[in-house]
């Protein structure tokens, strides 16, 4: 069975009607989570804690989205 992971993250960012993080180095790792449903619940946790502060941004990345497991991986990348 193939793992559906979900990163959840967030900081503050330069401007709010931007996605661009103000210091990459504060960003807010909240955690990777197995499925959509819990990775939503601790995003909107994150983004109902933050909700006054409108620098502030939390996101959900599809993980798995980034690698289609299909595709042979490339030589550089099985040395990872």
């Amino acid at each position: 069975m193939t793992q559906r992971l979900h990163l959840v993250f967030g900081g503050e960012l330069v401007d709010p009607s931007k996605s661009a993080f103000k210091d990459v180095n504060d960003i807010h790792i909240v955690g990777m989570f197995p499925d959509y449903a819990s990775a939503y619940a601790a995003w909107k946790a994150e983004a109902q804690r933050t909700v006054d502060d409108a620098h502030m941004r939390y996101f959900i990345a599809h993980i798995h989205r980034l690698r289609d497991e299909e595709t042979e991986a490339s030589s550089t990348e099985e040395l990872g």
